[in-house]
Order: C-alpha cells, then structure tokens, then sequence
C-alpha cells in the first residue's frame, strides 16, 4: 500500500511536468503568432506612415522570445525610441512585457523603462487584439516619452 502511494506521488509528479512543458510551449507557439499576425504588420503600417515623414524604422522578431520596433530621430540614422515586447523565459501564458528606452536628443544616452504590457488586456484577449491596438500603444509610449523628454528641465 504505501509503495503504491509514493508510485502515484511520483506519477503525477512526472505529469504536472509535461504540463508545464505544454503550456509553456503554448505560450512559446502563441506569442509567435501575436508577433507575426498582429504586431509585424502593427509594425509595417506604423513604418509606412513615418517613412514621408522622413523618419526610418527598424524592426526585428526574435522567435518566441521577443519583438523590436526602432523609430529613429527624422532625418537621422541615430535611433529615438525603443519598443520591445517580451514574452519572459517560462511563461505558462501571455504575460507579457514592455520595455521602451529613448533619447531625448541625438547625442544623450538611452533612458529605458520596463513595465507589463498592455495591463489592462488579459492573457488570455492578447491574441484578439488588433494591428490598430499595437499601433495606438506604440504612438501612446512614444508620445509620453518624447513630450516628457521635450519638457524636462534638464
């Protein structure tokens, strides 16, 4: 009696293993399809709208790991801001974070910030957000940067 105890301790051990690996799989295969349904084309509307303004961006997607977007100063190759979504190393779902860094001109150094992504969205509703959704964050973390940049006294 008492070896089938420690057998089925053991067995359901084992099992809340696989599990984990699932969901963290999962979440590795959703945040995948976040990036490339939703966040890269948020990303080449955003760099259509900037380009007549003179303005380059840069974007880049680390497989189940991370998405990139730099927007640089107009006219300039020296990037201004920064805004990288991250999908932490074993999440069990899409938890995500944000991390945005930018200079307040072209010479200064790079100030970063990290915060959760969209907070406000469950993990669940991330991948029923739309391209517009990204767009409207993105212009929102930008605008607060650079107006608080703009507006500082040193």
């Amino acid at each position: 009696m008492i070896e089938e105890k420690w057998m089925k301790e053991l067995n359901r051990y084992f099992e809340d293993l696989r599990i984990i690996e699932k969901c963290q799989q999962e979440a590795r295969d959703h945040f995948d399809q976040f990036c490339e349904f939703i966040v890269e084309p948020a990303f080449e509307a955003l760099e259509q709208a900037l380009e007549p303004r003179g303005i380059k961006v840069k974007y880049d997607h680390r497989k189940k790991s991370s998405i990139h977007i730099q927007i640089n100063f107009p006219e300039s190759k020296i990037d201004n801001f920064h805004y990288t979504i991250v999908l932490p190393p074993n999440s069990l779902e899409l938890k995500l974070l944000l991390k945005t860094a930018g200079r307040k001109n072209k010479k200064s150094q790079l100030e970063e910030r990290e915060r959760p992504f969209m907070p406000e969205v469950k993990p669940e509703d991330i991948l029923k957000l739309g391209k517009e959704d990204i767009i409207i964050d993105i212009i929102q973390k930008l605008k607060e940067f650079n107006y608080a940049a703009r507006t500082s006294p040193d």
